[in-house]
């Protein structure tokens, strides 16, 4: 691991990782607004493609993808947005969150030649089974990049012990079933599976898919190491997109004040 997991991976602080699009609305506004996060305290940043077919996204951040297209943003630009991100000096692990088709359209080697060189840390491939990833995954190692794992409350308890052993850079706990999207309440026994998740893992453990208010990310601190927190705040970009288009400074003004609503106090 380079020395931005390492960093991740060291905290003492209860880890906040966002997720936006990549081009939404516009390139210039996504470098701003990762670089508002990483301000507002986030530990990393989960950077998403544009896709056409997104199987694990809810409609607001389907509707951010759309926007992101038509920004003519794609696997490649988002990997060379990076490293613009780096020459404005965010410091904090970037990962990739992609679909696999994506990967082959611009080649898994190019991928991470790409990615090495300009600053990612990790990639996150929602539609690829771990009984298929291994051959990714040591793709990933010999480019130093991490393979983020997902699991779900409904995971099997021996291969929940497996993925957590294996897990790179972070384990992504998901907790909830279905796409991503904002929910008002969480399944019964969520923190029982964090605590599995957690016996067994060399990484931190972080709860996704839902977290949308400051009482809901509260409640999982015990039993987490960190929080990720997606459609709440690509629905809140969408909100601002025209701002962010003509009056930028005083959108992204407005964009961290919501951000740091939603975030603990001792998370900051």
């Amino acid at each position: 691991m380079n020395k931005r997991w390492t960093a991740f991976q060291n905290s003492a602080d209860y880890r906040f990782v966002p997720y936006i699009m990549a081009g939404d609305p516009c390139e210039e506004a996504t470098i701003e607004l990762s670089l508002a996060l990483e301000d507002c305290g986030a530990a990393a940043l989960e950077l998403g493609v544009p896709y056409s077919d997104p199987l694990a996204d809810g409609p607001v951040i389907q509707r951010a993808g759309m926007r992101g297209l038509k920004q003519k943003m794609n696997l490649e630009k988002t990997i060379n947005l990076v490293s613009k991100l780096r020459e404005k000096g965010l410091k904090i692990p970037i990962i990739i969150f992609t679909y696999y088709n994506l990967l082959l359209q611009l080649g898994e080697n190019r991928f991470m030649t790409l990615a090495e060189e300009c600053g990612v840390d990790g990639i996150l491939v929602p539609d690829l089974p771990y009984e298929e990833s291994s051959y990714l995954k040591e793709m990933c190692s010999a480019h130093h990049l991490a393979l983020i794992s997902l699991v779900a409350p409904t995971t099997h308890k021996e291969k929940l012990k497996k993925l957590s052993k294996e897990a790179e850079g972070f384990l992504y706990c998901i907790s909830s079933l279905g796409v991503t999207g904002v929910r008002s309440e969480f399944r019964d026994g969520l923190n029982d599976f964090l605590r599995a998740a957690k016996e067994n893992a060399a990484v931190p453990v972080l709860v996704g898919f839902g977290l949308s208010k400051r009482n809901q990310i509260e409640q999982f601190e015990g039993t987490s190491d960190g929080f990720i927190v997606g459609s709440a705040i690509v629905k809140k970009i969408e909100s601002l997109e025209n701002e962010l288009i003509n009056n930028r400074e005083e959108a992204i003004r407005e964009f961290k004040q919501y951000v740091e609503s939603l975030l603990p106090v001792y998370s900051r």
